[in-house]
């Protein structure tokens, strides 16, 4: 058995780094272009770039679709839902709860060349899959070279 020596200041560094990335989730101010509100928990997202579009996902497992409500207002792109607590078992039943509850809401600035008329929103298997079509001016074209 290896002798290990103890270093307390390891262990407060790694309470710090938890509490801060408590902090982040609880407080998301370091993602530029997004707004958070108020609410416990927030749907995590991915938000990636094709030729012609913008496609954001964001997880909401056990979110009721009727419950999503996606907006764009000022070139703000706007997620609310809420996930509710199953009331078919009793709290004092529970041995671990580690999944939060309530309401949620994310805003995203969208850039000008989105075309906001044909936006899609489609939920599968606790996906909200967001495409944002690009405006076709703002698609890159390819200029064929004459060759004379």
């Amino acid at each position: 058995m290896a002798l290990v020596k103890y270093n307390p200041l390891r262990e407060l560094r790694t309470m710090q780094e938890q509490m801060n990335r408590l902090l982040n989730v609880s407080w998301n101010h370091d993602i530029s272009g997004e707004e958070t509100r108020e609410g416990i928990w927030q749907p995590a997202v991915d938000i990636y770039e094709t030729e012609d579009a913008i496609v954001i996902k964001a997880e909401v497992p056990d979110v009721d679709q009727r419950d999503i409500d996606v907006r764009i207002e000022d070139n703000t792109l706007t997620l609310r839902g809420e996930r509710k607590h199953e009331d078919s078992v009793k709290k004092e039943n529970y041995h671990r709860i580690e999944r939060y509850f309530g309401s949620f809401q994310r805003s995203f600035s969208l850039p000008a060349t989105i075309d906001q008329e044909h936006v899609q929103a489609t939920c599968e298997k606790g996906i909200l899959n967001i495409v944002l079509p690009k405006k076709e001016e703002t698609k890159p074209k390819q200029i064929n070279i004459e060759v004379k």
